[in-house]
């Protein structure tokens, strides 16, 4: 079964999605059109950023580049957390027609370093001193901003493999194994950005703060490119770094209409609520989005009393630039719990058995997508990593979920995390889900452990809190109620917290690896 992301298209006649070519122009018209009006409010002092400043930034950030013997397809790593430095980096890295990766500023030295190998970087753009090529913006309450760049040596890297019209790449995130590095060109990036808008119907009145990292794909273009595409306006939290316990200041800072995290950063600030709440002038939000993994029911109610608006699930990867699938909004289509909702605008949706054919509706599958935020492969792919990408432009995702007969998407996990117990299959954010619901049970991680023949048994690494904790037999009586036998873990470690990767998902490979 195909679906056309045709239906998702919000009434035309009330919303038209930004004019894109690409990342180079991604602010040119907010700039003559709306100069004055507040593109980024920065740090801990929330220095206001104008479009038109951020705009003059980026093209004397493009000059220096240049002027510093850089050239058009050059590959550039910016390192960076969510600062000012790299907006304007990335914004000028783009005009002056270089190809920018961001990278994780916590990886270790020698990762860092070889990332920047594989790319065949010939340079480093680093806020900070010491890592390479140093950006600096000084911004001054009532003056006007500058930009200063200290370049270093330039490095003859290798040629990487990329193509004239690429403009990022980015790295996978590495839940499953070690991270890919992938091409996106400005194409996708301008589908990507328009499709986010259109989901959320986003515009110059909106605000956000930028909780998910720059270095991702979710923070860089649901968090960043999509609010400036439409004139609107981002928090970059100080040291740029989002914290939790100042949530309800930054929301009310920018006066925040909305912003996403991954399921685990609304579960931190859900259990943050019984300390800290919005006070009596609460933030505007028209809606929260979450995406990343599953967010279980309880917690998605719980957010929406705490928010006083409506939680969307989303569903994206770095290979399909982001966004493939959410929730619309309340008033533009029904909101069906436990889904990610509807094909994003522009990107068709297929569910496929083994066979090669399309499952009806209902029927688990493996989730294939199709569109102009598809990137056309990965760099350096190791053999066989091919055949995620068809001849005919559809990627396989890796992730098994139905359609509906409405297009509403549910997931139901990684093929590769499934475990296999006495010839059934168990899926192992199933049995989370229903873990979550446990008294006392923060979240879990659920792994299949090698029985010796052939087959696999369950287990779960468990994190628990409250003043009276349920203990491994509690928690085992309370999932024989509702699971399957064939599902039940058969062994439960209480853990402190569990694995995450930079960008907050859970390390699967990490609790395997620690746990089994």
């Amino acid at each position: 079964m195909a679906t056309s992301a045709a239906a998702s298209v919000r009434d035309a006649h009330r919303y038209r999605p930004p004019a894109l070519t690409g990342l180079a122009g991604l602010v040119e018209r907010q700039a003559r059109e709306r100069p004055e009006a507040r593109a980024l409010v920065v740090g801990r002092d929330r220095l206001p950023l104008s479009y038109r400043d951020l705009a003059a930034l980026a093209g004397r950030t493009a000059d220096r580049l240049r002027g510093a013997g850089l050239r058009r397809g050059d590959v550039v790593a910016l390192v960076s957390s969510n600062t000012v430095e790299f907006v304007v980096a990335l914004l000028g890295a783009a005009r002056a027609g270089l190809v920018t990766a961001p990278l994780d500023p916590a990886l270790p030295a020698s990762e860092l370093a070889s990332r920047v190998r594989e790319l065949g970087a010939r340079a480093v753009l680093a806020a900070e001193d010491g890592v390479g090529w140093t950006v600096r913006v000084a911004l001054r309450r009532g003056k006007a901003a500058s930009v200063g760049l200290r370049p270093g040596p330039l490095v003859p890297g290798p040629p990487p493999g990329l193509a004239p019209q690429d403009t990022v790449v980015l790295c996978t995130a590495g839940t499953m194994g070690r991270a890919r590095m992938v091409p996106l060109s400005h194409a996708n990036v301008a589908a990507s950005v328009r499709g986010i808008c259109a989901t959320y119907e986003l515009g110059p009145r909106d605000a956000t703060v930028a909780v998910m990292p720059f270095f991702h794909g979710h923070g860089l273009f649901a968090a960043l490119l999509a609010p400036l595409a439409t004139g609107g306006c981002v928090l970059l939290p100080a040291c740029g770094r989002f914290r939790a316990e100042t949530l309800w200041d930054d929301l009310r800072a920018v006066g925040a209409t909305w912003f996403t995290a991954v399921p685990s950063l609304h579960e931190a600030l859900l259990a943050r609520s019984e300390t800290q709440d919005p006070g009596p002038h609460p933030p505007p939000l028209r809606f929260v989005r979450s995406c990343g993994g599953p967010l279980n029911a309880a917690t998605q109610r719980a957010l929406e009393r705490m928010f006083a608006a409506p939680l969307l699930s989303a569903y994206g990867t770095t290979e399909s630039t982001h966004q493939i699938a959410g929730e619309p909004l309340p008033q533009r289509g029904p909101l069906k719990q436990g889904t990610v909702g509807r094909a994003t605008t522009g990107v068709r949706l297929r569910v496929v058995g083994p066979d090669g054919r399309d499952r009806p509706a209902g029927v688990r599958g493996e989730v294939w997508v199709q569109g102009p935020t598809v990137a056309r492969g990965r760099l350096a792919e190791p053999a066989g990593g091919a055949r995620v990408f068809t001849a005919d432009g559809w990627l396989r995702t890796g992730d098994l979920g139905s359609l509906d007969e409405d297009g509403y998407l549910s997931l139901a996990g990684r093929i590769g995390t499934l475990i296999e117990r006495g010839g059934r299959t168990v899926s192992p954010e199933y049995v989370e889900d229903v873990l979550a619901g446990c008294p006392s049970v923060v979240e879990a991680a659920v792994f299949g452990v090698a029985d010796g023949a052939g087959g696999q048994r369950v287990a779960a690494a468990v994190v628990v809190r409250g003043e009276e904790c349920a203990g491994p037999a509690e928690i085992l009586r309370y999932c024989r109620d509702r699971l399957a036998a064939f599902a039940v873990p058969e062994r439960i470690v209480l853990v402190g917290a569990l694995p995450r990767t930079a960008q907050g998902g859970l390390d699967r490979i990490a609790v395997r690896d620690r746990y089994a």
